[in-house]
């Protein structure tokens, strides 16, 4: 099997970093009772941020796998935040 230059402790990191900094994003958005909108559109920006670094920075392809799929769940969080500008939520 060929090595790809990442082992799978690199590869679990490389997952935990843009889960920590999209979880703190949302923390910190529910204590300052930040706008879903602004939320969106920042964890959004931490997502494709990750992908673009994943995909150059990680030799031999190591985690071109992970980047598209932070790159889709960017266009989806955009998306969302894209409804949310058109029809934001109603508070109670």
């Amino acid at each position: 099997m060929a090595h790809n230059g990442v082992d799978i402790v690199d590869f679990v990191l490389y997952t935990i970093y843009p889960t920590a900094a999209f979880f703190a994003v949302g923390f910190i958005a529910k204590a300052t009772r930040m706008r879903q909108l602004y939320m969106y559109v920042i964890q959004a920006a931490i997502c494709f941020a990750f992908a673009g670094a994943y995909f150059v920075l990680i030799p031999q392809g190591g985690a071109q796998g992970l980047a598209i799929i932070l790159v889709m769940f960017g266009a989806l969080l955009a998306f969302m935040a894209r409804k949310q500008k058109v029809q934001p939520e109603q508070s109670a």
